[in-house]
């Protein structure tokens, strides 16, 4: 079992920046992915940022150049900063962690915390 729990959320103006974290209850060593994706009303859940496969990133195309995926091994917990939001950057952002054993993975989802850019 991994317990996710997020934090850094809240309502910010165009262009503005915020910093999310995400904490694991177990060292991210031993997780194959971790990252976050998000919700927008109306829409299905996408990809924002992730380590993948060790120390390999990947992005989202409409968030490259102005969000950053970081993380402190020692606490265990994975940070997105994101500068330069948007009004479409406005979602329900979620930490996400899949743990493959010897014969399946899991992917496991924190609660989600809202982020909001508007005027």
């Amino acid at each position: 079992q991994v317990q996710l729990v997020e934090s850094g959320g809240g309502l910010v103006q165009p262009g503005g920046s915020l910093r999310l974290s995400c904490a694991a209850s177990r060292s991210i060593f031993s997780l194959n992915a971790m990252g976050w994706y998000r919700q927008a009303p109306g829409k299905g859940r996408e990809l924002v940022a992730a380590f993948t496969s060790g120390s390999v990133t990947n992005y989202a195309d409409s968030v490259k150049g102005r969000f950053t995926i970081s993380r402190d091994n020692a606490k265990n917990t994975v940070y997105l900063q994101m500068n330069s939001l948007k009004p479409e950057d406005t979602a329900v952002y979620y930490c996400n962690a899949d743990h493959c054993g010897s014969y399946s993975c899991t992917t496991y989802w924190g609660q989600g915390t809202q982020v909001t850019v508007s005027s």
